[in-house]
């Protein structure tokens, strides 16, 4: 009978297409993963692996055992945590918190500070990712929790939405925009505007932007990070348009810019937490959720 540590195995062959990089990850040796996997083959009597390529590329009917591995793997974590909610009157652990870096860093930290002093017993671990590709480690399990930016798609996850939150268009204080008392929708035709990784939903949401005003976003300077962007704008290379909580954060008030003031301006995101519809810890995600929404609105308040 094919065991789980196996399953995983394969998976991690899936996941890093490498049998040297697949074998750090599970934290074993090159040669046991490759014997591992060939008494998985034996057991269930099909071939998982095209060993004609290089790397560690599935077989069709190895892409099918994986995904169903997956799921397998995720049902006994969910049994594991069910029971031991159970024994421990509601705790769950481990959380583990997937987060983009577009949001997270400037809104977490007291939250996760709060709930480590009102639950001693949780502990959480944040993995900043690309939200497209986190939506998948939620439904495989990798993640427990998902805080991203809308509109992200899954049918298994349960969508919370928490706030919406501005976005700020901002230029260098020397930016001849900065000098006038008052800007119209049509005073910012044609100025760049700085682009982030194209990976983010915020890069899609800046071509929405640029296109509605009228504006050029600047394929030539893609930002790594929204430090970056800020930074590109202090320095004049362009406007930047960027979340009204990272402004409002630390790293947003270093000073060298400042932000536009423009009548009919009133672009914003909707920012939610994901969590998996079949979760067995539904109620500390709404709590989650919940402290999260208050903390988003607080800030936004400027309170």
């Amino acid at each position: 009978m094919p065991t789980l540590r196996r399953f995983e195995y394969l998976i991690a062959i899936a996941e890093h297409r490498n049998f040297h990089r697949a074998a750090m990850a599970a934290h074993i040796s090159q040669p046991t993963l490759s014997q591992q996997l060939k008494l998985l083959e034996e057991e269930l009597g099909v071939m998982l692996l095209d060993r004609s390529l290089s790397g560690g590329e599935l077989t069709p009917i190895g892409r099918d055992i994986c995904e169903r591995a997956r799921r397998i793997i995720r049902e006994v974590d969910d049994l594991k945590r069910t029971a031991f909610a159970a024994r421990t009157g509601g705790e769950v652990g481990i959380l583990r918190f997937g987060v983009s870096p577009t949001i997270g860093p400037y809104l977490l930290p007291e939250i996760v500070a709060e709930m480590y002093a009102d639950m001693p017993g949780l502990k959480i671990q944040i993995r900043e990712g690309i939200p497209d590709e986190q939506i998948g480690e939620l439904a495989n399990g990798v993640i427990d929790l998902l805080l991203a930016p809308l509109p992200l798609q899954s049918a298994d996850a349960h969508t919370e939405q928490l706030f919406e939150e501005p976005l700020r268009i901002v230029a260098s204080v020397d930016h001849p925009l900065t000098k006038r008392r008052r800007l119209e929708t049509t005073d910012l035709a044609n100025h760049g505007v700085l682009n982030v990784d194209s990976r983010h939903q915020l890069s899609r949401q800046l071509t929405v932007i640029c296109d509605t005003l009228k504006m050029q976003l600047l394929r030539e300077y893609e930002g790594t990070s929204l430090d970056s962007l800020y930074q590109m704008a202090a320095s004049g290379l362009g406007l930047a348009i960027l979340p009204e909580l990272y402004l409002k954060s630390s790293a947003g008030a270093v000073g060298g810019v400042r932000v536009l003031n423009v009548r009919g301006y009133e672009m914003s995101r909707q920012i939610a937490l994901l969590w998996r519809k079949e979760a067995p810890y539904h109620d500390t995600c709404a709590q989650v959720a919940n402290r999260i929404r208050a903390r988003g609105a607080k800030l936004l308040r400027g309170r």
